[in-house]
């Protein structure tokens, strides 16, 4: 018989902060260091591959939200206590601000180094093809549920939950390959903030935007899944933090 360990509070708060530290590093540190050479594809990835390996790595632990979104989202949908929400959003967003703000250091190491906005989120002349205030909600709102959607039901017991980890990077990377023209993803409110605190003062204006609307998404995505797991036995579907 073996006794199954429960992460204490602590152990979870800090593997969601060094989750979060590590999408930021690896995703913003790629558009940051390596944008010039590995284009937006490659930035895609970045992203993409952070998750795949921070939900395997820390997921066992907290969950692996990684993200004040996805943390909210699944709150939404009930698979998450709200006690626990405002815990998780600041180590999240203190994770993401550590790792960026290491990248400025490193960043700032080269001879003529240009950091531009720092990868930040933005719209309108901030965006990297143009793209007005609209359209920007919109691709934040919609994409930020999908990967709601996604996470809710790729880790739900009736799939094949040690899968998870991977779909959920996958879905990331398509995310970025649709919107980085638009928005430079940010689907993340504390992968947004990272960036913009370094990014310059059009950034920090902007942010509010890749504050709201991605948590709305989350929000909608979380309250349209729950009747559908109101029909479902709580033993059928795990909590996220069983990933």
């Amino acid at each position: 018989m073996t006794t199954e360990i429960i992460p204490t509070t602590t152990s979870r708060l800090v593997a969601e902060a060094l989750g979060t530290f590590l999408l930021v590093f690896g995703g913003v540190g790629t558009a940051v260091l390596a944008g010039e050479h590995v284009g937006f594809h490659g930035i895609a990835l970045a992203f993409g591959l952070t998750v795949v390996v921070g939900a395997y790595a820390f997921g066992p632990v907290s969950g692996g939200h990684f993200n004040p979104a996805v943390t909210i989202g699944v709150a939404a949908a009930g698979r998450f206590p709200w006690r626990d929400v405002p815990g998780y959003v600041g180590v999240q967003i203190v994770g993401g601000l550590v790792a960026s703000s290491l990248l400025y250091v490193i960043a700032s190491g080269r001879d003529g180094a240009d950091l531009g906005n720092f990868a930040s989120n933005g719209y309108g002349a901030a965006s990297p093809d143009g793209y007005g205030l609209l359209a920007v909600i919109l691709v934040e709102v919609i994409l930020t549920a999908v990967f709601l959607f996604i996470i809710i039901g790729t880790t739900s017991t009736r799939a094949t939950v040690s899968f998870a980890p991977l779909a959920i990077g996958l879905s990331l990377t398509l995310i970025h390959l649709i919107s980085i023209p638009v928005s430079n993803t940010s689907v993340n409110p504390a992968r947004s903030i990272a960036a913009a605190a370094y990014g310059g003062s059009e950034a920090l204006i902007q942010l509010w935007v890749f504050l709201v609307f991605p948590i709305l998404g989350a929000l909608l995505a979380g309250l349209l899944f729950r009747p559908m797991l109101d029909g479902v036995r709580e033993a059928d579907s795990a909590p996220l933090e069983e990933l």
